[in-house]
């Protein structure tokens, strides 16, 4: 007897997207941002934008080490968070997960930061944007063996390959 209940990945087709995710609320929460990539429009640019926003706030009230504890958090949390919320939408790299995007931006930003520790004033905002723009160009174009890293399963390749600047 079919009772309606679904297995990850084999979902009906009437239940919306937005459904599927209330049945892992948190795997849902981590990998969509809080929401971010359920966004209309580029879940990934919104991920990203939203990664600025929160690893500048920690930068500049704890600094470097926190922006690397955001980064390490994104991963370790989102690997599982987005195989799960795969897994539920039945797709590979679905566009609401966006925690890749922060594990990322954190990880570029990290690295700005790390390399020119006295970016102050219109120099910081011109380097931010400039890490900004240079994640969306790679994370959008993925050369190299960044193809290749997101080709591995579930979360892993999600996170790893889309983390990768």
């Amino acid at each position: 007897m079919h009772s309606g209940a679904t297995n990850a990945g084999k979902q009906s087709p009437a239940r919306s997207r937005r459904d599927r995710l209330r049945e892992r609320p948190l795997s849902a929460l981590i990998s969509t941002w809080f929401g971010v990539g359920l966004l209309p429009g580029p879940t990934g640019t919104w991920g990203s934008a939203a990664a600025v926003v929160v690893a500048e706030a920690l930068f500049a009230g704890w600094g470097l080490a926190s922006v690397a504890v955001l980064a390490l958090a994104a991963i370790a949390v989102g690997i599982p968070a987005a195989t799960r919320t795969a897994e539920l939408l039945g797709a590979e790299d679905p566009k609401e997960i966006v925690v890749d995007e922060v594990a990322g931006q954190a990880i570029t930003l990290f690295g700005l930061h790390a390399a020119f520790p006295r970016l102050a004033g219109g120099t910081a905002v011109g380097g931010v944007l400039a890490a900004f723009l240079l994640f969306r160009l790679l994370d959008i174009l993925k050369p190299g063996p960044v193809g290749a890293l997101e080709r591995l399963p579930g979360g892993t390749g999600i996170e790893i390959g889309r983390a990768h600047v």
